[in-house]
């Protein structure tokens, strides 16, 4: 195992498939770091429940498109630990214990907790007020020392580090304080230049037909100001221009479009078609590793079971040493399998003596 300082934890909500969103965004960082990282990837269906718990029957599914995404996309489970963040209780009993260490107003701080009740318009649940400290909870449990994240992320981060500072101050050093790894990628807008959603419907998803992702590219949002191809156009916040800069490997193509488009000697529709094309000539392999990957459900199965088995010794073994921190030893140690097989006095025995 490398030193803590060298593993990261990082993962998705299974909320529908992946778009080139978080292609760019976070897909192809995580697959580069598996060279230089001990990576943990967790699939944390847990967190979908904050913001949607009445559509279960979507999560099930849904974990299944994020893996096929995921591994088509380079994440690499020989390499990897691909978690299932349901399945390791460790996770839940850990947020509890760390709950007690973070206070109610703090949680109302977190820029993240405002702007979700207004964009989602919801009933905020108490789920969603501490979603920051099961968040922290994914990071410690596995005692990560760095965690890859786009810059709406950092208030999170920020509450785990005090979270972890917390605890070592008051029960002795057991936590990293976890940094952050930005991407370098921007955030990409959707179509319509929103940010880029699944309940927007203006992304481009990676499961997307080679027509499908035309046909979106067709339709993008551009310069509303401009009427004519003749017309001087805007590069700065065009989607146009922010997705060629991503994804097209020629420099010196997107750095001419730039300049007739200000110029007007270009028109809208002959970028979308080259876009187009650079998109689905980026996507074509992945595509066809993914197709390969969702006709076989039992190895997608296969290696979240076995990912997920790997990491619980990690999780079982920090969340006994919080355990034994916080006072709690007796808990640790009784387990209520055990309590039942033996008559009552001795059970008695057990729990006061």
């Amino acid at each position: 195992m490398k030193k803590a300082a060298q593993r990261i934890l990082t993962g998705h909500r299974p909320t529908g498939p992946r778009h080139i969103g978080h292609l760019a965004g976070t897909l192809l960082n995580w697959a580069n770091l598996q060279d230089s990282h001990e990576c943990y990837f967790l699939i944390a269906d847990l967190h979908v429940l904050t913001t949607d718990f009445m559509h279960p029957g979507q999560i099930r599914a849904n974990i299944f498109e994020v893996l096929a995404d995921w591994l088509a996309a380079g994440i690499d489970p020989q390499r990897s630990r691909i978690v299932l963040q349901s399945a390791v209780p460790e996770h839940a009993q850990l947020n509890l214990l760390l709950g007690m260490l973070v206070s109610e107003s703090r949680l109302r701080r977190v820029p993240t907790y405002k702007e979700q009740v207004q964009q989602l318009h919801l009933q905020p649940s108490l789920g969603l007020l501490s979603y920051p400290v099961l968040q922290a909870a994914d990071i410690l449990l596995y005692q990560a020392g760095a965690v890859p994240v786009g810059e709406d992320q950092l208030p999170h981060i920020e509450l785990a580090r005090e979270i972890a500072r917390r605890f070592n101050q008051l029960y002795g050093p057991l936590f990293p304080e976890p940094q952050a790894i930005l991407s370098s990628t921007p955030r990409l807008p959707g179509i319509d230049n929103r940010a880029m959603h699944t309940s927007y419907g203006n992304a481009i998803y990676l499961r997307d037909t080679p027509d499908e992702t035309t046909r979106k590219v067709m339709s993008m949002y551009t310069d509303p100001t401009r009427i004519h191809a003749s017309d001087p156009g805007r590069v700065e916040g065009n989607p146009l221009f922010v997705y060629l800069d991503t994804f097209n490997p020629d420099r010196d193509e997107t750095a001419a479009f730039k300049q007739r488009y200000h110029a007007g000697k270009v028109g809208d529709v002959e970028i979308k078609v080259r876009l187009a094309e650079v998109l689905n000539r980026l996507l074509a392999p992945l595509r066809e590793r993914r197709a390969d990957l969702i006709r076989h459900p039992g190895h997608l199965e296969a290696v979240l079971m076995d990912g997920t088995r790997s990491a619980a010794t990690l999780a079982r073994e920090t969340l006994a040493e919080t355990m034994e921190r916080m006072g709690l030893s007796m808990g640790r140690n009784l387990h209520v399998s055990e309590l039942f097989e033996d008559q009552p006095e001795n059970v008695v025995r057990k729990i006061y003596c």
